[in-house]
């Protein structure tokens, strides 16, 4: 069985605040006489499911076609977290509190719910539903720590994502996350549907679009059950 996890992208998906919204525009139409359709599109490069590239946070950092495609493809758990803990009253992360960040020990209840171990998991996907429609950007958004990243890179995991726009906090200028991920060596996926996706173990098939010298490419990202 298969799960698509990618968003659908058309005009009204929500992009990142004050990046290129996304545009189709046909240029032939066999309705009108021609031999084919033939359309264009306009996008930013992380618009919906996307991987992003060292490029897009670190000067002179490797470009999306020169990044190693083995860590988009294979066996994946995807974990819920429950983010709900430490808010305010309006539901919204109080100042300096990291609730809406995922932590370790968010990671390892995650797990341990699944009875599944860090160690050998490879991949990992976090369902934060923070994301409640495609249409509007979340607030707050759900992010990683770099203690995450850390502990996640010590059991050898090549791949996180998950349900969020971004692995950072919105208003971040470090990208602290964005930075351990690349020290690590662990690629990253962001804006992924993971709504109605059972936590467990899969295949996960992610691989980014051999785009010369961007800092990131759409994916079309599934989830394949390994029964």
């Amino acid at each position: 069985m298969l799960y698509d996890i990618t968003p659908l992208i058309d005009e009204d998906i929500a992009v990142w605040p004050g990046d290129t919204p996304f545009q189709a525009r046909d240029l032939m139409r066999i309705e009108d006489g021609a031999s084919v359709h033939l359309s264009t599109i306009t996008l930013s490069c992380h618009t919906g499911a996307h991987a992003d590239a060292p490029c897009h946070y670190v000067q002179d950092g490797p470009a999306i076609h020169e990044a190693p495609l083995e860590p988009f493809l294979g066996p994946c758990v995807v974990v819920d977290v429950d983010l709900d803990h430490g808010n305010d009253t309006d539901g919204k992360p109080t100042d300096g509190d990291a609730s809406w960040a995922i932590r370790p020990a968010d990671l390892d209840r995650g797990l341990a719910v699944l009875g599944c171990a860090l160690q050998g998991a490879e991949r990992i996907l976090f369902r934060t539903g923070c994301t409640k429609s495609r249409t509007e950007f979340p607030d707050p958004l759900a992010c990683f720590t770099p203690e995450l990243v850390e502990h996640a890179a010590a059991h050898e995991i090549v791949l996180m994502g998950l349900d969020s726009p971004s692995v950072d906090r919105f208003d971040s200028k470090d990208l602290a996350s964005h930075k351990a991920l690349f020290a690590h060596r662990v690629a990253h996926l962001e804006n992924l549907d993971l709504d109605g996706v059972p936590a467990g173990r899969y295949e996960l098939i992610a691989l980014p679009l051999k785009l010369r010298d961007r800092d990131a490419s759409p994916v079309r990202a599934v989830l394949r059950t390994l029964d």
